[in-house]
């Protein structure tokens, strides 16, 4: 996931930071509330984890500035105040979830594995294409009985893909969603990757496919 988190805390925010990354997320960290809305209102993100206390504008406006603009990214609030109306209210603005500081990073991860499914309607954190099998809560790929030996950005670029199975990506939205902002990354990293995970995939029920001026696109064989 591409996820952007808004906390002020510096040592809340570095371990749910490093957390993430350490499972593979691109991390997005903004520390004040107008930060916040430049990033939500002008990037493209999986999943927002946005806390209420924010110098500037409090995450109450920024969730419903993100509301008003259409824009419906998963968001999942960590707050600290535990009182009903607040969470009632967090709800009514158009929040997903929410946590109520302190919590677990576990169950932080959980939570986001949990919104990330509604959209689509998953009921199960496992996906089978053919004889393919991506798990996404455990990050693991299994080909037939063959586990593969996917890097934490190869098993996300292949979960992107098949996530549209047979659609086109742009590399611009790939590099997007495995890369962070403040990573020097081009377009020769992102071919790097996809051509190690074609290598991994072969004999796989599907291909990855390069369109011209366009980006990549998964696509399963024909019986």
């Amino acid at each position: 996931m591409r996820i952007l988190l808004v906390e002020d805390s510096e040592d809340l925010g570095d371990a749910v930071a490093s957390k993430l990354r350490l499972s593979g997320h691109a991390v997005e960290w903004a520390r004040d509330g107008d930060a916040a809305a430049e990033l939500g209102l002008g990037e493209s993100f999986d999943a927002i984890l946005l806390d209420i206390n924010l110098p500037g504008r409090d995450g109450f406006a920024v969730l419903a500035a993100l509301r008003a603009a259409r824009i419906a990214t998963p968001v999942l609030v960590m707050t600290a105040r535990s009182e009903i109306d607040d969470k009632i209210g967090i709800l009514d603005l158009g929040a997903d979830d929410y946590l109520v500081k302190p919590f677990d990073l576990r169950e932080l991860e959980a939570r986001l594995r949990a919104l990330l499914r509604r959209p689509s309607g998953a009921a199960a954190s496992a996906v089978r294409i053919g004889d393919l099998v991506l798990d996404h809560a455990a990050g693991t790929a299994q080909l037939g009985a063959r586990p593969l030996e996917l890097s934490r950005r190869e098993f996300r670029l292949l979960e992107i893909l098949t996530s549209r199975l047979g659609q086109v990506i742009p590399k611009q939205r790939l590099m997007d969603q495995l890369f962070s902002l403040e990573d020097e990354v081009s377009e020769n990293a992102l071919e790097l990757y996809v051509s190690r995970l074609r290598r991994k995939l072969h004999g796989a029920p599907l291909s990855i496919v390069t369109v011209r001026g366009a980006g990549y696109a998964a696509r399963p064989h024909e019986a």
